[in-house]
């Protein structure tokens, strides 16, 4: 509390009395004022009126019982609103209720007791909050006030009278009970949706009813079933849809360009479920481009097919885009088009919108032409296979493909290679897996999927595409939804800047941020072995790429105007582009809609939300899929890297699978520990043992919980990593220990299990 004020001769002035406020630790009322400044009966009537005016003049918030607090600050209990999810994890809120000038504080919301209420996006909750010295909250759920819909897939299980559920969502601790007339006939270990049920409990359990029963778990598919229904992937079509779709035919030759000779070639995955770019390049014979390139890349017309406002638009419109599991792919179009009439298959015409684009020796775009056209795929490629064709292992597909198309399209690749290199990008190779089943649906392995070259070939062939396809749609005014990406939010750059400080390497203040400034210290810390470190840090840096049809720029691929033009099969937001491109250069039926410019701010927030969610869903199926792999491992030890640091624990993915499992801060035993967000670090406040992000560490596989995808893991072994060692070098000692100067970043004292 601030000092006691002494006696004194008149009435406090609103000065005096806003500095008390101010300086109180908490919420003041009349009652603690009067006290404060010694007033009786008679001054409490005029000490009544002056805090009206502060009130009245903003300088002052009421909180609870009419208490005083200073403006903008949180009360001790609120009704919040979770509205993110962090790099680490960690659940953030805001105020419901919020007015002040000033942004709204950071609330981080404490893990979940157990037993409580699951909480997630969008949730509404009673919180109580406590206040850092840094201005960062932390909130306590009281109870749940309002959310999501109170829905939950789980494992049925059978009980003497009805039975019991066991929720797919790991943040559900307990089971649910569900009555005997709510079961809908559901059998042991099949997977069902249900709805959860107000009012009391049954020995402690919440209840259930069942909604629909979905399938068997341990069935092959059942994992992806579980991905699909938790986040919500629609996965019907309406009958409408359906009959339109089949009711489609090919287009024939009639006000396109004939392309049927030029032996265009689609290069994927093994398994790819629809191919809707294809690609060509020869040597440009034009003599003002000495070792020059023309490039064909020819992409399914699906625009000729999903017209404005159809019943087909609609049902593209409300995924948004295609999910891809390791065992299955949820299509935004009917089977009819997405693995038909618009799949680029060999042998058999399509219609397409192509582009062609020529380049200088150098990589440089000269120039570039979009047609309608009418195309035949000359051969359905794999990215190995085309590897293995240009390092001299061709098969009889490949052979005679060899010279007339592989050869050219890896030329192309060398110059628009080098041009990429001049531009700066973000040059960030993130290590993916793959899951490998058996012939009867169970998983043999799991593998990192290779970065080949063939990769980087048709990724520069989109880019150039998509680079081609913004500039014509903003040379004919149309409308155009961007795919942009934003500079780095410049605190998240100067946090970045700080740490790698700490490693000896430098991000120089006082300039223009560029994405070669990131891929030059990823380019460092590879050759000193730091890569998974630097490389996590300078991800978490960069801002989320979106769809908008504000031009903003692709800080990522450093480059000025950028859209999708290249996968309308999976992409709706590619479909809106081929619509402005044959709107604006007169390429026939299929364009643009007269209102459908006018909603590309709304559009491009829906297909931004839809893209985050189909990811989502995919990356759970995966950590799904390699959790019931390690299944039956539990007690091995496996080497992995500390990827996540968090108040509650580190989140570590293994080397051997990608696995990523949760080290519990109840496990680190021997020490109470320190949550240093500015250091991504636990550390010890006795004995400063560091556990980084980066680090590589030796865990213990304690748990593997198919039903739920978690897994956990114990610490056994710790190899400190470079931040750590900087630290020893010198670096300033945790906080919390005597000495420490102050830091401003956000510290949670975090106490291990003894």
């Amino acid at each position: 509390m601030p000092k006691r004020p002494t006696a004194r001769p008149s009435l406090p002035t609103k000065e005096e009395i806003l500095a008390f406020i101010r300086e109180s630790p908490g919420p003041v009322g009349k009652r603690e004022i009067a006290r404060a400044f010694r007033l009786r009966g008679a001054d409490r009537a005029e000490i009544k009126r002056l805090l009206k005016e502060l009130a009245d003049e903003g300088l002052v918030d009421r909180g609870r019982g009419r208490k005083l607090r200073r403006p903008g600050e949180m009360p001790e209990v609120a009704v919040i609103e979770v509205s993110a999810i962090d790099a680490d994890g960690e659940l953030l809120a805001r105020p419901v209720v919020w007015r002040a000038e000033a942004p709204p504080p950071t609330i981080y919301l404490a893990p979940e007791r157990r037993g409580a209420p699951a909480i997630g996006l969008g949730d509404r909750v009673l919180a109580r909050l406590r206040r850092g010295p840094d201005g960062v909250y932390e909130g306590r759920v009281i109870r749940l006030i309002a959310g999501r819909p109170q829905r939950i897939l789980g494992v049925f299980g059978p009980l003497p009278e009805g039975g019991q559920l066991r929720s797919t969502d790991r943040r559900h601790k307990s089971d649910f009970f569900i009555a005997p007339a709510d079961t809908r006939g559901a059998r042991s270990g099949e997977l069902v949706e249900a709805e959860i049920l107000p009012g009391r409990r049954r020995f402690g359990q919440r209840r259930a009813k069942v909604l629909k029963r979905v399938g068997h778990a341990d069935e092959p598919g059942a994992i992806s079933l579980i991905a699909i229904h938790s986040h919500d992937i629609p996965v019907e079509f309406p009958d409408e849809a359906i009959a339109q779709a089949d009711a489609a035919r090919p287009c024939g030759p009639r006000g396109r360009t004939d392309l049927r000779r030029v032996p265009l070639v689609t290069i994927d995955g093994p398994d790819a479920r629809d191919f809707d770019d294809a690609v060509w390049a020869e040597s440009d014979t034009e003599s003002d481009n000495p070792g020059g390139w023309h490039v064909l890349v020819a992409i399914a017309d699906v625009a000729h097919y999903v017209r404005p406002g159809d019943a087909l638009d609609e049902c593209a419109y409300e995924p948004g885009n295609s999910v891809y599991f390791p065992d299955r792919v949820v299509p935004m179009l009917p089977d009819a088009l997405s693995a038909g009439l618009c799949s680029l298959r060999p042998g058999e015409d399509r219609a397409c919108l192509a582009v062609h684009i020529w380049i200088d020796a150098d990589g440089n775009k000269l120039r570039h032409r979009f047609e309608r056209g009418l195309m035949r795929s000359a051969a359905r490629l794999t990215y190995e296979q085309v590897q293995a064709a240009h390092d001299g292992r061709p098969d009889d597909l490949t052979g005679p493909l060899v010279g007339p198309v592989i050869v050219p399209l890896f030329g192309v690749f060398s110059a628009l290679l080098e041009a990429r290199r001049r531009r700066g990008i973000l040059e960030l190779d993130l290590p993916e897996r793959r899951v490998v089943f058996a012939p009867d649906g169970k998983i043999a392995r799991l593998s990192p999927e290779p970065r080949l070259d063939s990769h980087r070939l048709i990724e520069e062939f989109m880019i150039s595409a998509n680079v081609a396809a913004a500039e014509s749609v903003e040379a004919v005014r149309q409308p155009c939804m961007y795919r942009v990406h934003d500079t780095p939010d410049p605190a998240k750059v100067e946090a970045l800047r700080e740490f790698l400080e700490g490693l000896g390497y430098r991000l120089a203040r006082g300039q223009v941020i560029r994405a070669r400034h990131f891929t030059r210290i990823m380019r460092q810390a590879e050759a000193l072995g730091h890569e998974h470190l630097v490389s996590g840090l300078i991800l978490r840096a960069q801002a989320q790429a979106v769809y908008s049809p504000v031009n903003i720029g692709h800080f990522g691929l450093a480059l000025r105007r950028y859209c999708h033009f290249t996968s309308p099969i999976r992409r709706y937001a590619d479909i809106l582009v081929h619509r402005a491109l044959i709107a604006g250069l007169g390429l026939g039926r299929g364009g643009l809609g007269p209102d459908e410019g006018a909603r590309f701010a709304e559009i491009g927030e829906r297909v931004s939300a839809s893209e985050r969610r189909a990811v989502a869903a995919e990356r759970d199926a995966l950590d799904r899929y390699t959790v019931a792999y390690l299944e039956d491992r539990v007690g091995a030890t496996f080497w992995g890297r500390i990827a996540g640091v968090t108040r509650f624990g580190l989140f570590v993915t293994l080397d051997e699978t990608g696995a990523d499992g949760l080290v519990p801060i109840r496990s680190l035993q021997d020490d109470y520990y320190v949550h240093d967000e500015g250091r991504h670090s636990l550390i010890g406040r006795r004995s400063g043992r560091t556990f980084t992000l980066g680090d590589a560490t030796e865990v213990e596989l304690i748990e593997a919980d198919a039903v739920t995808g978690g897994l956990v893991f114990e610490i056994v072994g710790h190899l400190a990593g470079p931040a750590e060692t900087a630290r020893r070098k010198g670096a300033p000692k945790p906080p919390g220990r005597r000495g420490t100067p102050a830091r401003k970043k956000r510290a949670t004292r975090i106490r291990g299990r003894r």
